[in-house]
């Protein structure tokens, strides 16, 4: 779609060149939400994919992900053997409702900046318990968890003017062993629940939510609950606040929550 509010797009080489942010400004890494429907709002881009970040690192410490690497980049990784989680990855992209021309633009920053339900970098960097790096307008830069980053559909905590630089995923996440379960109403559809879970060498168990609920929650248990303890928590905590739309009933996304977070306690439930 033109966006035909916007008056200069701003391509950048390095940080030393990005222009002090003012209103109606608007980064971009792919646009594919960008330029899919009208933008009134904005009056300059910010090209984000001029400045050449590397889309992966590994390194001891585990994976750094350029907010500008796309969903093809981050899919393609080769992972060590280590990384017993590292299949997560391809199954949370695959959770995308994309066709293969989004996956070659659409980045992982921009997933989470979007901050939908269905996004799956949410779930994947939330599962692995990532962290960002942003990049604030004064040249400072500050951390923030995934799970306490993104707050509901199109909000988050990112503040005018920050950039997400990268998402670190450490170590130790990767090498735990996972459980995943998705669902949709239609055979391509978007994810109406995404569940994860982990479990490290020492017995401790991670399951995380998303898609059936309007920004991710976390259980955490230092070995598998039961069922009955795990259902109880994932209700209580929860509650009332299931996600309503096209794409499913709260009552229908509780209880294929329900359903998989037993399943996935089961599977990981046998010594690790």
């Amino acid at each position: 779609m033109d966006l035909n509010t916007i008056t200069d797009i701003v391509r950048p080489s390095g940080r030393d060149e990005l222009p002090a942010w003012r209103q109606g400004d608007a980064f971009v890494g792919g646009g594919t939400w960008l330029f899919s429907e009208p933008q009134n709002k904005l009056t300059r881009l910010i090209d984000l994919s001029t400045l050449g970040w590397e889309p992966l690192r590994v390194s001891d410490q585990g994976l750094e992900i350029a907010a500008t690497c796309t969903i093809a980049q981050l899919d393609g990784l080769a992972a060590p053997p280590s990384w017993i989680a590292a299949p997560l990855i391809g199954q949370c992209c695959r959770a995308f409702l994309a066709s293969f021309k989004i996956w070659n633009v659409a980045t992982v920053g921009g997933n989470l900046c979007m901050s939908l339900p269905a996004g799956p970098m949410i779930s994947l960097t939330t599962a692995l318990d990532g962290d960002l790096r942003l990049w604030a307008p004064d040249g400072g830069e500050r951390r923030i968890a995934v799970a306490d980053f993104v707050k509901g559909p199109l909000s988050n905590e990112l503040r005018p003017g920050e950039i997400v630089r990268a998402i670190h995923l450490p170590r130790a996440a990767l090498t735990r062993r996972t459980a995943f379960r998705q669902i949709s109403l239609q055979k391509f559809g978007r994810s109406a629940a995404l569940i994860i879970g982990t479990r490290d060498a020492s017995g401790a168990f991670v399951l995380t939510v998303t898609a059936s609920t309007p920004q991710p929650y976390q259980f955490r248990f230092d070995a598998p609950p039961s069922a009955d303890d795990l259902t109880s928590q994932i209700d209580a905590t929860i509650a009332g606040n299931w996600y309503d739309d096209i794409h499913g009933l709260p009552a229908w996304r509780r209880a294929m929550t329900l359903h998989f977070a037993r399943e996935i306690r089961d599977e990981l439930g046998d010594a690790p």
